[in-house]
Formats: C-alpha cells, structure tokens, sequence
C-alpha cells in the first residue's frame, strides 16, 4: 500500500509521518471532500464537488490537493450490504486510481457502505460532505 495505487486501508501500511489526508466520497454529480488530521482524529467538511464532468471533478480535487496539501488520499468505496461490488463500486475505485496517476499521492480505500445514511441520520445539511467527513474519520480510527 505505498504509492503505487489504491488499496484499502491497513493502519501498520500508512506510515507515521503521513499526518494529513483529504478524503472523497465519489459520486457522479456530487463528491464530498473532507479533511483531517492523524493527530486529532477529526475530519472537517469541504465544500463539495458539483459535476459530472470527469476532468472537472478531478481538477476541482487538485484544487483541494494544492490548498490543503495532505500527506495521502482516502476514497470511500461504496458496497452492497453484503460485501458485494457493484457499479459504484468500480467508479469509486476507478476514481481512486485516477487521483493517485494524477497527483502521485497514496490513495487509501475505505469501505463506505451506509456513510450517507449515517451522515443523513445526523441532519447533514450536505449529506456528501458529511459523508466524506464519516469516511475519513473511520480511516482515522483505524490508525489509532
């Protein structure tokens, strides 16, 4: 899990140096940015990426990339409630793989199965934002 590509996340493989990490929740239309810190274990919400254009969503994820300047990439990969890939799921992964030859950054996945629901169920107002900021927190936790 260097920088060679997407993989999920395996905290003994994220080196101790990488303290900072911009994390996404892909979507077609919408994808939610959040950004965090190993130190405090907390993502904060950016705002999120409205378009459906390829080249758009990935520039507008550079624009991210160069304003925050994090050490890694986390992508959240979505899954039928039983494990299963779906459509979304290539895309997501897709996506990952995208930001990584673009950016030269560390993509960590991360399983997002119910992010929206949950990021719903607290009143998110931007529920992909919030998403992102659930993903990039459960990837946090993992490194604790």
């Amino acid at each position: 899990m260097s920088g060679a590509s997407p993989s999920a996340a395996d905290p003994a493989a994220v080196p101790a140096q990488f303290q900072s990490f911009l994390a996404f929740d892909f979507g077609l239309k919408r994808t939610g940015v959040a950004v965090g810190s190993r130190l405090l274990g907390r993502a904060n919400a950016l705002p999120t990426i409205r378009t459906d254009a390829k080249e758009a969503r990935l520039q507008q994820a550079g624009e991210r990339i160069r304003e925050w300047q994090p050490h890694a990439l986390v992508v959240g990969v979505p899954y039928h409630p039983d494990g299963a890939a779906h459509e979304n799921t290539v895309r997501a992964r897709k996506f990952g793989r995208q930001l990584h030859a673009r950016f030269g950054l560390p993509v960590y996945e991360v399983d997002e199965r119910y992010s929206t629901t949950e990021a719903l169920a607290g009143g998110a107002r931007d529920a992909d934002a919030a998403s992102a900021c659930i993903i990039l927190e459960q990837f946090l936790r993992s490194l604790a």
